[in-house]
């Protein structure tokens, strides 16, 4: 009892605050279980949803409708210029976000967002709804509005409308009754938010996204505790601590349940009675809050923005920042493509300037955290812009004031920045580790064959060559494998000598299944593996090998079993002049290495024939840099992907334009017809269950499919205790 009555003393906005505490100490404490709760919390915000939209349409309606033409031009003029203000002062703030980036080295595995193309932002589906219906039941707020503005103002315009007028209003206070009551709910669904939330994640999954985290919070704390309040604080009557103190509840609900959306009648709510207090109520001011609340919202706020933070750091991880002539396109393209989801706008914004597009899923981990604090920076966002405008409605905001303020802010980011920087560069120990984990790994299979290294292969007798290889297999109860040395990532020496990769896992696979040893030997240099089928010193040659013309007429090749996407290997600083086709073929005296294959450089010469080409005879002598003068390396993205571990310097890039696939297959002796019948079989087979893809996904992508061990929790790992 003592202490139901010390939670119901308290302030709706102090049980929030308490419920969220109490939701991510129960999450650390217990761990995973906790997760079991998402379910109150998911219920909790369809809750809250279930009138949102109902009460967009009917508030901005008559909000708008009770106007007349001359007020509603005056908000709409005033709201614009507001909202472009805020916006150019977060992508300035944006812009000093480098100045907290360590000088770090980096490298990834191959992503298929290389290869995928982004699809066009567009702003018709937005924002244009064919069928209000199909709007209202998905979600899409942009078009609800702009169909509610349309009604409004023609609605300005209409005789005898104040019957529609009340029926609007009392639709409203109807729907906004509704919101109050399960408003009443928000300890106990924010206790299963936040407590799911901090019993599921994986402290050791953001650790390489830990600088952008700081950075960003940082930033957040900026914008909301000094931007947004000291703009409006100092612009207009209201003062900084009352500002904090009735818009808290919002912004704290609005973190918890990661939607602005649930928030919108209380902050119309709110903004009315701090318009109350300041005396500044009346028809105007009160209609502009009921329209620009649900009308801001459908534009980027400043939480989106902060967002696009990540494309800054991105650059900055891939070691490629921005330059000042690009900043202009950033804040410009930044703007735009933030009128739709996050989930558009990253990889838009990454496919733009040239940065790799599996660097969303960065975002996306990350974004855990971050869309939080997103959308408690667009509740703010949604008081400090009515209350802006409503406050230039009566002439009584100071834009002098705000400008200075704006000025202000950005004085105290740079330095909050600079100093943030030298911290994280000297408290953030870093190393990196790209090339020793891929050197690290190891077969994952669990059909791992006997294996025999042999130096000095002996070729089959006269009558065995005359035999079915693949009864010569069985009979001698091993398989003849022949490797390239340096073919990442199909076959390679890890850091304990043992021969792996993608190839390797495949080869154990059908080594077990038969029963049989591997034998491997090394293939010097390629074409000689034809002669080595041929006169059985092997059975098979692996290697990632491309199917080519010429080859075909001396091997039998296996069905693919993967392809290479072509690309280009660049050093970081020169990825943005290799974006796209057009930039490649007007670069003057352009010298490009290719691998050495007749083949493939007739098809290098049509895609780029101004450039001279340097044939190499190994990935490795390009890394290491033998060939001097070489802008970039044509090269399979996969395989580029995997040298770029051990050379962080180096990166892969897929110019625009570039669309060209190679067939990759295991090579096997010719005119052995039932030999390679039956590995296109397995082969079939293995795909169809899933073992190409499981090895697939971890040698080329770099996923381990390894169970993970429950997340640390207090209970578990301090107590001993197994819930």
């Amino acid at each position: 009892m003592v202490i139901l009555s010390f939670f119901s003393n308290l302030s709706p906005f102090k049980r929030v605050i308490l419920a969220l505490i109490l939701g991510i100490s129960a999450g650390l404490i217990f761990g995973e279980p906790m997760g079991n709760l998402e379910v109150m919390g998911v219920v909790y915000i369809r809750l809250l949803q279930m009138t949102v939209l109902p009460y967009i349409l009917v508030s901005i309606i008559g909000g708008l409708g009770r106007l007349d033409s001359h007020m509603a031009g005056r908000i709409g003029m005033k709201a614009i210029r507001v909202i472009l203000i805020i916006w150019l002062a977060v992508m300035l703030t944006l812009i000093l976000l480098p100045l907290a980036y360590p000088n770090w080295e980096t490298s990834g595995f191959f992503s298929s967002s290389l290869v995928t193309e982004v699809p066009p932002f567009n702003f018709v589906d937005l924002y244009i709804p064919s069928n209000i219906f199909s709007s209202l039941s998905n979600t899409i707020v942009p078009a609800v509005v702009l169909f509610s503005l349309l009604m409004g103002v023609s609605l300005i315009n209409v005789k005898n409308k104040e019957p529609f007028i009340t029926l609007t209003n009392s639709v409203a206070d109807t729907l906004m009754g509704v919101a109050s009551f399960v408003a009443k709910l928000a300890p106990f669904g924010i206790f299963a938010i936040s407590s799911a939330a901090a019993g599921t994640l994986d402290p050791e999954e953001l650790g390489r996204l830990q600088v952008f985290l700081w950075v960003y919070l940082i930033a957040a704390a900026l914008l909301g505790l000094v931007l947004l309040p000291l703009i409006l604080h100092w612009a207009t009557p209201f003062s900084y601590r009352r500002i904090l103190s009735v818009s808290g509840e919002a912004v704290i609900t609005a973190l918890a349940t990661g939607t602005v959306l649930v928030v919108l009648p209380m902050i119309i709510e709110r903004c009315k009675a701090m318009l109350e207090e300041e005396g500044m109520a009346c028809e105007e001011t009160m209609s502009t809050v009921d329209v620009l609340v649900p009308t801001a919202y459908s534009f980027p706020s400043t939480g989106t923005l902060l967002g696009l933070g990540f494309i800054l750091f991105s650059s900055w991880y891939v070691g490629s920042p921005l330059s000042i002539d690009q900043y202009p396109s950033y804040i410009t393209m930044g703007a735009l493509s933030a009128f739709g989801s996050m989930a558009v706008a990253i990889p838009f914004m990454l496919d733009f300037f040239g940065l790799p597009a599996d660097q969303f899923q960065l975002y996306l981990l990350g974004s855990v955290v971050t869309a939080r604090f997103a959308t408690g920076l667009a509740a703010l966002h949604g008081f400090v812009v009515t209350l802006l405008v409503a406050s230039a409605v009566m002439r009584r905001l100071k834009w002098h004031r705000l400008f200075q303020a704006i000025g202000l802010h950005l004085g105290v980011t740079a330095g909050v920045m600079i100093l943030a920087g030298f911290a994280l560069t000297n408290l953030i120990p870093y190393e990196y580790s790209g090339s020793r984990d891929f050197e690290s790994m190891r077969l994952i299979g669990t059909q791992q064959a006997k294996i025999k290294q042999v130096t000095k292969p002996e070729p089959l007798s006269a009558e065995q060559q005359t035999r079915s290889r693949l009864d010569v297999i069985l009979e001698r109860g091993s398989i003849r494998v022949g490797y390239f040395s340096n073919s990442l990532p199909y076959s390679f020496r890890n850091n304990k000598a043992e021969l792996v990769g993608y190839d390797m896992e495949i080869i154990h696979e059908l080594a077990g299944d038969l029963n049989l040893k591997v034998e491997y030997s090394h293939i010097k240099k390629r074409g000689l593996e034809a002669k080595m089928l041929a006169d059985g010193r092997i059975d098979i040659a692996i290697g990632g090998t491309a199917i080519t013309p010429l080859t075909a007429l001396q091997v039998t090749y296996t069905q693919p079993y993967m392809h290479h996407t072509a690309g280009m290997v660049v050093r970081d600083k020169l990825r943005d002049d290799f974006s796209s086709m057009a930039n490649i073929n007007a670069m003057e005296n352009l010298t490009i290495a290719v691998p050495k294959s007749s083949y493939y450089a007739r098809l290098v010469k049509h895609y780029f024939p101004n450039a001279e080409q340097v044939e190499v005879s190994s990935a490795r002598e390009f890394f290491k840099g033998k060939h001097k003068g070489v802008d970039a390396f044509i090269y399979s993205t996969e395989a580029g992907s995997a040298w770029s571990l051990l050379y962080p310097e180096y990166t892969v890039v897929v110019p625009k334009g570039l669309k060209f696939k190679v067939p990759a297959a295991f090579e096997l002796p010719k005119d052995q017809l039932a030999y390679a019948r039956y590995i296109n079989t397995w082969l079939t087979l293995k795909s169809e269950n899933g073992f190409l893809e499981k090895a697939y996904q971890y040698w080329i992508f770099g996923i381990d499919p390894k169970p993970k061990a429950p997340r640390w929790s207090v209970v578990r790992n301090v107590f001993g205790w197994n819930i």
